[in-house]
């Protein structure tokens, strides 16, 4: 059983996740909070610690981030967007038990503080950004991160707020190189 509460955005996602791990649960119920919600996620960070586990979409990071501002210790867990899609949805409730069990073993805490360790031209110089395929580079990545994904400059956020390491920088190009 895992210790933290996880939370999530729906019913689906509950049950979904439910397949993959035993773990309670609170559902966002989407971007607008009800207060009853917010108190319920606040007594199980107090008490036990959160982790956020949204879709891998806008609307999921926009829920993420709110969380993150609410609740700065909580932590945080992803799955990447190509383990988490069908033909037409993207989400937890797509994922595979075993992608959100992946997710769950690599969890990060959002630094409030900038490290200002990685720069666009990191991003840049592994290919990363400016390039047709580095867009799907940063995806693999941020899948071997633990950090999921985002466009250049908000892959270099959170590889600078997650407290992403160079020697794991290293580590996760080394792999996707691999993989290649």
């Amino acid at each position: 059983m895992i210790k933290q509460v996880i939370v999530v955005e729906g019913k689906s996602d509950i049950a979904r996740v439910g397949m993959a791990v035993e773990a309670d649960m609170i559902a966002t119920e989407g971007f607008a909070l009800k207060k009853a919600t917010i108190e319920k996620i606040r007594y199980a960070y107090e008490k036990r610690g959160i982790i956020i586990l949204t879709d891998p979409d806008g609307p999921g990071e926009r829920i993420r981030q709110r969380l993150s501002k609410l609740f700065p210790k909580a932590l945080h867990a992803f799955v990447p967007k190509s383990e988490a899609s069908t033909e037409d949805d993207v989400g937890i409730e797509d994922a595979s038990p075993e992608s959100i069990r992946k997710a769950l073993q690599t969890l990060r805490v959002l630094y409030q503080d900038d490290s200002g360790l990685f720069s666009a031209a990191d991003l840049f110089a592994a290919g990363l950004s400016g390039n047709p395929d580095s867009s799907a580079k940063r995806a693999r990545v941020g899948a071997i991160l633990g950090i999921g994904y985002g466009n250049g400059k908000q892959f270099v956020k959170r590889l600078n707020h997650y407290g992403i390491t160079r020697e794991e920088w290293d580590r996760a190009l080394q792999m996707c190189r691999e993989d290649a």
